[in-house]
Order: structure tokens, then C-alpha cells, then sequence
């Protein structure tokens, strides 16, 4: 078993590149088979998550190859329809393959997604959306086969709640759908622009991106046979460097990023005393601990759609506030279970206390360190952040699931100035 090494108390200094986003790439690898040629991937991060991605792309016939960051997927070879149960079960977002071999094959088979255990999140959305196209649906058992009779037809979508990867789904058979699409209440995560800046590439023409309507007008045909595409910086793994250096007193500078898609996660930290500044693609990060003083409190931090709070930076934020003086509220509205790893937290000392959607956070002087299990991706990146602020030794275990989002997480808090280690156990 592997686990990570963390000798806290020290502070993070330096400067680190941010990896391109998760949730971005693996949309756009999806919708790499609406090109009937080469799509070149740049800036592509080495996570798990985009090597199971790897995997459904040759299962369906790709031929895919890795160079560095750019991974190049030829689906001119493309010659099958199906993913395997094994592979759905991997990751969450694989559910987005759905609309992209609908809208290539005509058809599509796949079984329910897996992912991290963060409560129920029903693919209904996706289904509706789909069925609005002209899409036949035949759920059995948790094994789900669409089709088309004919061909897809132009709809108007509406969605009851902004939903990521039903959006998604959404644009990426209106892509290929002869005709007006309008999709009204998206979702308006800068990871949805990227994949229609994509999409555009292929032929679709996309407008109101980042509005309440969206309008794609696609292209029944193959589209361009060569597309290259540069994926935006993650900014989950922005935030929680932020978060690292706030909670350890550091003092570092995060290159490759788009501030405004980090804007409420500034906008906490600095109510908490850390100075944040901002020059062109690059953000600094002051902790007021760096300084001699303490950190404060935020008020209360509400998750919600972008432009909101974003759900995937709340448990490394929490992690920043365990030592801060005061009480900050977290209410958490998107997931059920996004509080798992609060108890593993309570392990280094921490005192939290959870109430069905709000979680308080009572400041602590310090933190000792514990045996940890991650939970979940970001929940297992907050234990790790802790573990840093902590003194003596950590160990968090249960990698796999820091690994489906962070390229190497050792080795970038490493470059830091952090103690931290990958290391094999017995146990």
C-alpha cells in the first residue's frame, strides 16, 4: 500500500506551473471522437482519471499516444459503441461518453458511472436532456442503451438545476445535430467554455457561453480531421495550493493560472489575512503566519454553481481554517456526503462539528500528526494540507483517490519546500 510521508511545520515557498484542468480534459477527450482524424490534447495532466480515459478511447477503437503533456487520439479508427462495466466504475465522469458515442454512432452502450462516494447524483438529466434529441433510452439493470431511429434532431433543453456533465452531454451531441440547439439554465463552469472552444473547432457554431441560455447550431457531418487544443489550468489544484500556503504560513506564487476562476477562494483567504496579488497569469500567496500572526476566520462559505464557491475547494479550504482564530461555517449544498473526511481531520486535533449541510470550524492552536485515510479526491487533498500545518509526522493513505486529480502531489509541495514523501507499506 502507498501512502504519503508529511513532516509538518514547514512553510511552502517558491513557485509552482498548475497542470491543466481535470474536469476539463476529460470531457474534451471525450469529444475527441466527434473528430474523424487527430485531435491533439496540449497541456493534458498525468492523472489516473485521464489514463482510464486512455483506456475507453482504445477500447472504442482510438489509437492514442502520449508525448510529455500532449496526447494525441486519432478516432478515424473508431469501431465500437460500447464501454465495458469495468472501466465505467472507474471514474464518474466517464458518463459523458454517452452523448459523445451517441452523437458519433447513432448509439450507445454503457453502464452506470462510479467515481468518489459523495452522495447520490443521478444521471437523469442526462437521459432527459438526450431523449429531447430523438434519443430512445433502455435502462436495464443499471446498463443503459440510447439510439437513434433516424437522425438526432435540434431541441430546445431546459434544465431544471445547472448540472456539469449533463451540459456537457448536451453540447456535445448539439455539436453534431443539423440545426438549433438552445440550452437554457446550463451550467456555467469555466470547464463548459473550454468544451465548446472546442467544439467550435469541429464545426459547431456556440454562443451565450457562461450565460443562463446556450445556443449551438452543429454539423451533421464529420467536421475538421485535425484539431489541436490547449486545456485551461485546474483550478481546484489552484485552490489548494492557495490553501496549502495559507494554512503553513508560506509564501509562494502559482504560475499558469486564470485568476478569475479562483476568484471566491481569493476572496476567502484574504478575509482569513492572507495577502493574495494578482500579475497577468500568476497568483502570489502571503499567509498572515508567514508574518508572525495568526489567521482569522472567514464568514460563512456557501458552496454553490460557478461562479459560486466552488464544492471540489471546500474541504481544502476547511483544512486552511483548522488553526485560524474563530469559527467559520461551511454549508455545503451541492453533495450529501462532502463531509467524510472531517472525522480524519478530528484525527490531527481539529474541532469540527457537522449538522447535515453546515459544518463549524473552531479554530485550534495546533495540530498533531495522525494516521489518515483519504475519503474522497479533495477531501484526501484537505488531509493532506492539515497534515502539513500539523506537528510531528503524518501518513495519508488511500492515494488512489488524490491521484484521480493531481498530477503528483509530492512532488509539487515538494518543490515547495514541503516534507512530504510516497512511500510503501506492509500494511
Amino acid at each position: 500500500m502507498e501512502v504519503l510521508r508529511v513532516t509538518g511545520a514547514f512553510p511552502l515557498d517558491g513557485g509552482l506551473r498548475i497542470h491543466g484542468a481535470k474536469n476539463s480534459v476529460l470531457p474534451i477527450m471525450a469529444a475527441s471522437l466527434l473528430v474523424r482524424g487527430t485531435t491533439v490534447i496540449h497541456n493534458c495532466p498525468k492523472l489516473s482519471d485521464v489514463q482510464v480515459t486512455i483506456r475507453i478511447l482504445e477500447h472504442l477503437g482510438c489509437t492514442v499516444t502520449r508525448e510529455g503533456s500532449d496526447v494525441t487520439i486519432d478516432a478515424a479508427t473508431l469501431d465500437r459503441f460500447d464501454i465495458p462495466d469495468g472501466l465505467m466504475r472507474e471514474m464518474r465522469s466517464s458518463v459523458v461518453f454517452l452523448g459523445a458515442i451517441l452523437a458519433r454512432c447513432g448509439k450507445a452502450e454503457i453502464s452506470s458511472p462510479g467515481g468518489c462516494e459523495l452522495g447520490p447524483r443521478p444521471i437523469n438529466l442526462h437521459l432527459e436532456a438526450l431523449k429531447k434529441f430523438g434519443a430512445a433510452i433502455r435502462d436495464e439493470g443499471g446498463n443503459l442503451s440510447c439510439s437513434v431511429s433516424n437522425k438526432l434532431k435540434p431541441c430546445e433543453i431546459h434544465f431544471p438545476t445547472p448540472s456539469v456533465g449533463a451540459t456537457e452531454n448536451a453540447l456535445l451531441v448539439a455539436a453534431r445535430c443539423q440545426g438549433t440547439t438552445i440550452i437554457i439554465n446550463p451550467a456555467r463552469e469555466p470547464e463548459i467554455r473550454d468544451l465548446a472552444e472546442f467544439l467550435t473547432k469541429t464545426g459547431a457554431v456556440i454562443g451565450g457561453v457562461g450565460s443562463g441560455i446556450i445556443t449551438v447550431t452543429g454539423t451533421a457531418g464529420g467536421g475538421a480531421a485535425y484539431i489541436e487544443h490547449s486545456i485551461i489550468p485546474d483550478r481546484i489544484v489552484c485552490a489548494t495550493y492557495m490553501a496549502a500556503a495559507a494554512a503553513t504560513g508560506g509564501d509562494i506564487t502559482l504560475e499558469n493560472v486564470f485568476p478569475e476562476h479562483v476568484s471566491p477562494i481569493t476572496e476567502a483567504l484574504r478575509q482569513m489575512g492572507v495577502d493574495i496579488s494578482v500579475s497577468g497569469g500568476n497568483i502570489r500567496v502571503i499567509s498572515n503566519v508567514h508574518k508572525g500572526r495568526g489567521l482569522t476566520s472567514a464568514k460563512p462559505i456557501e458552496t454553490a454553481p460557478y461562479p459560486g464557491f466552488p464544492t471540489d475547494a471546500q474541504a481544502p479550504l476547511m483544512a486552511a481554517c483548522l488553526k485560524a482564530g474563530g469559527n467559520t461555517a461551511f454549508v455545503e449544498n451541492i453533495f450529501e456526503n462532502r463531509y467524510r473526511h472531517c472525522e480524519e481531520l478530528r484525527r490531527l486535533g481539529a474541532s469540527i462539528k457537522t449538522e447535515g449541510k453546515t459544518a463549524i470550524v473552531s479554530g485550534v492552536k495546533k495540530l498533531k500528526g495522525a494516521s489518515l485515510q483519504s475519503t474522497d479526491l479533495r477531501g484526501g487533498a484537505a488531509l493532506v494540507i492539515a497534515a502539513l500545518s500539523a506537528e510531528g509526522v503524518s501518513h495519508v493513505a488511500q492515494l488512489q483517490h488524490i491521484d484521480r486529480g493531481y498530477e503528483s502531489i509530492e512532488r509539487d509541495l515538494t518543490a515547495l519546500g514541503a516534507k512530504i514523501t510516497r512511500e510503501v507499506t506492509r500494511n
